[in-house]
């Protein structure tokens, strides 16, 4: 630990694309969220390859989680995914559409926030393998709300969910 990361926030991020050469999609938004100041990228997961969720009429997902050390506020880091997002071509046309690039923060140094930009933990963690299997890769242990990532995990079914 740097003398910085005593002001710094443990945070985890899901990350998921379903548009173009997704792979190369992931390590970009990670490569641009290692380079925003005030964020250090200590870990991230596997790749996975994720069925479509919500709207199934669209390509497979290509998912990872990352944990970072931020001394950015929980908004800030929000504002900083939305504006990578932004800058990587992310238009919002629908709800649970395809993107080329999503970025979630799931959860924030144990924060509990809920106001009209930010919900932490993220509102629908629990309920979703596709975030759960990579976030379990890196931060098994992590507890979102009343339990650990791994014990929301196995409440799910992960069918489907492949490691690349």
């Amino acid at each position: 630990m740097t003398a910085a990361d005593t002001l710094a926030h443990a945070a985890y991020l899901g990350l998921g694309s379903n548009l173009g050469d997704k792979a190369a999609t992931l390590a970009d938004a990670v490569a641009r969220l290692a380079a925003t100041p005030g964020i250090r990228v200590v870990a991230r997961s596997s790749n996975y390859r994720t069925p479509p969720w919500g709207d199934t009429d669209q390509d497979w997902f290509l998912n990872a989680a990352i944990g970072v050390v931020t001394t950015l506020t929980p908004h800030a880091l929000l504002e900083a995914g939305l504006a990578i997002e932004t800058a990587m071509g992310r238009v919002r046309e629908r709800r649970w559409g395809p993107r080329v690039i999503d970025i979630d923060v799931l959860s924030y140094a144990g924060a509990a926030i809920s106001d009209e930009r930010l919900v932490l933990p993220h509102r629908f963690v629990r309920e979703r393998a596709f975030v759960l299997v990579p976030l379990a890769e890196i931060a098994p242990d992590l507890r979102i709300g009343p339990e650990t990532v791994t014990e929301a995990l196995a409440k799910l079914d992960p069918t489907g969910i492949e490691r690349v």
